[in-house]
């Protein structure tokens, strides 16, 4: 028998979305209210990157800079025009709210839809939906992060859709009309993969993950495309124009850099990459260094601490592996849900990026004992959500008495809320947060203090990439203050004649006061300069801050 369609949007999807909405809102509130939306030394980079292209001595797209995609700051942008806004950081936490909402949504109707046939309102399924919605909404992780201007909420709700409409797609290239393909049977599957491309797109232009996710969609669509009946020329060319829509983004990207940088590979061997950052740190070693195992291993129990607490983590992946092997085990999984195992893609990209592009992950519990990049576990949320919901709905199944089932069911939520209830006072994204943030917050809030006492008038040379929250704090213009950003990229190895490069050689003659952390580059550049300081700012843990005065005061 035929699948029915799939319900796109119903009263149970807008209950959803509603409660959704009000737990994304609820918790922002709280986040703003305990001043913990910007704990995250990345939230106010993109932020301030997103602000900086309206509001610098020389504004403009090339602002964006290349390390980090676009896509994120072009969105937070237009909230960023209020003052306010930027001041406090809720032009940056929109997005990633809406991102959260659209995650949930899109985890329900991917379950609902896998899952959906001829028995399509059987209460189970919908149960099952709702049970991977909840356990993707209610992660106290997840919803610490859509409250803030972090990347990752963006990234999951564009990953989830993309497996969505791939996983429509393949759906549809199933049906009988296949045996007999016409232009009007091909319209569903052919809607279905050009959405999912614009959200690899997107994702593509969001997080780099986006880009290993493009490779294996495009490799699983061409897959999909030679087990359909017929194959056909039609569908190849297809496959053809989503392999486009996807590689668009990446060589997009690539374009710009190799424009602007004159390197299309800036963003990952230039100065501020991962791997740059990393051989500045004398003797620096991360565990998985060249070790895939290791970084796995790293990987995988990063996403487990953002699940739940030491006795409950292995529960989630057995319950999760169950599904996929009860999943496998079934020949209509095998036909038409496998796109589900999608899901699974952030681990080889995160054990490759751990392994060998210098990405560390720092865990309390594990070797180094601290905090760095424990977020990244969050990536297999979708899979935990999904699979341990499918887990639950095959146990189900063989259960014939409707009692086991309720039992069943009641026992899955219960677990769930064991799980969460044992890290929500405490989620670890926001104990990472906290701790690498103590002597950032310490030092910036001091500074501000001391900028906002500056005439209102006055030129501020600084370097802005470790601590331009000082002047977001402060509610100062970023085109007062003359930084790295201002001077013209294309200029390789150097400008000489780029404002920034200028001002370091002769502050006096362009900026008022200078703000130099030891070790920076106005630090570096102004040591022969001769400059009064005017103040010593210093803060456990953090570089000494020293302002200088570059003119005598007017009389």
């Amino acid at each position: 028998m035929s699948a029915q369609p799939i319900r796109r949007w119903d009263r149970e999807t807008a209950l959803l979305a509603w409660l959704t909405t009000c737990v994304s809102i609820l918790s922002f509130l709280f986040y703003l209210r305990q001043g913990e939306i910007l704990l995250y030394g990345d939230a106010v980079a993109h932020i301030n990157i997103a602000r900086r292209v309206f509001d610098s001595r020389t504004p403009g797209l090339l602002q964006l800079g290349t390390v980090w995609l676009p896509l994120p700051h072009l969105l937070m942008m237009p909230f960023l025009l209020s003052n306010w806004m930027w001041k406090t950081g809720v032009g940056g936490s929109i997005p990633s709210m809406a991102a959260y909402i659209f995650g949930t949504v899109g985890t329900f109707r991917l379950v609902r839809g896998v899952l959906g046939s001829a028995s399509q309102s059987s209460p189970i399924i919908g149960f099952t939906a709702w049970l991977a919605a909840i356990i993707y909404a209610a992660n106290p992780n997840l919803i610490y992060l859509q409250a803030t201007a972090m990347t990752e909420p963006l990234y999951l709700a564009l990953f989830i859709w993309a497996v969505v409409y791939f996983s429509e797609f393949v759906q549809e290239c199933g049906k009988p009309p296949w045996d007999k393909p016409t232009k009007d049977a091909l319209l569903p599957a052919s809607s279905a993969l050009v959405k999912c491309g614009i959200c690899l797109a997107a994702a593509c232009l969001t997080r780099y993950d986006g880009w290993f996710l493009a490779v294996a969609m495009c490799v699983a669509a061409l897959a999909a495309a030679l087990r359909a009946k017929p194959s056909g020329r039609t569908l190849i060319r297809r496959i053809t124009k989503f392999v486009l829509l996807a590689a668009a983004a990446p060589v997009l990207w690539l374009a710009y850099n190799a424009v602007v940088y004159r390197n299309p590979l800036e963003f990952a061997n230039g100065p501020y990459s991962a791997k740059a950052i990393e051989q500045r740190m004398p003797g620096a070693f991360h565990p998985g260094s060249h070790d895939l195992r290791t970084a796995f291993s790293y990987f995988l129990k990063s996403a487990e601490l953002n699940l739940a607490a030491e006795g409950w983590q292995k529960l989630w992946i057995l319950l999760a592996l169950a599904g996929v092997i009860a999943g496998l085990a079934r020949r209509q999984f095998r036909g038409q849900r496998w796109p589900l195992l999608l899901l699974w893609v952030p681990v080889p990209f995160y054990a490759l990026s751990v392994a060998y592009s210098g990405v560390p992950i720092f865990m309390p519990v594990w070797w180094p004992f601290s905090y760095y990049n424990v977020r990244y576990g969050l990536e297999l949320l979708p899979a935990f959500a999904v699979f341990v919901a499918l887990a639950v709905y095959f146990a189900a199944g063989l259960m014939r008495r409707r009692a086991f089932r309720l039992s069943a069911a009641a026992a899955a939520v219960i677990f769930v809320g064991a799980s969460y209830g044992s890290i929500w006072s405490a989620p670890i994204c926001l104990g990472e947060a906290r701790i690498n943030s103590r002597a950032r917050i310490a030092v910036e809030r001091e500074l501000a203090d001391y900028i906002k006492a500056l005439p209102p008038d006055s030129m501020l040379l600084m370097y802005l990439g470790d601590h331009v929250g000082a002047l977001q704090q402060a509610g100062i213009p970023l085109r007062r203050a003359i930084n790295e950003g201002n001077h013209r990229t294309w200029k390789q190895p150097d400008d000489p004649d780029g404002l920034w490069e200028r001002t370091l050689a002769n502050p006096s003659r362009y900026a008022d006061f200078v703000i130099a952390f030891e070790g920076d580059a106005v630090f570096t550049g102004v040591q022969k300069q001769g400059l009064t300081p005017l103040a010593v700012i210093r803060a456990s843990g953090a570089p000494k801050a020293t302002i200088y005065r570059t003119r005598a005061p007017a009389r």
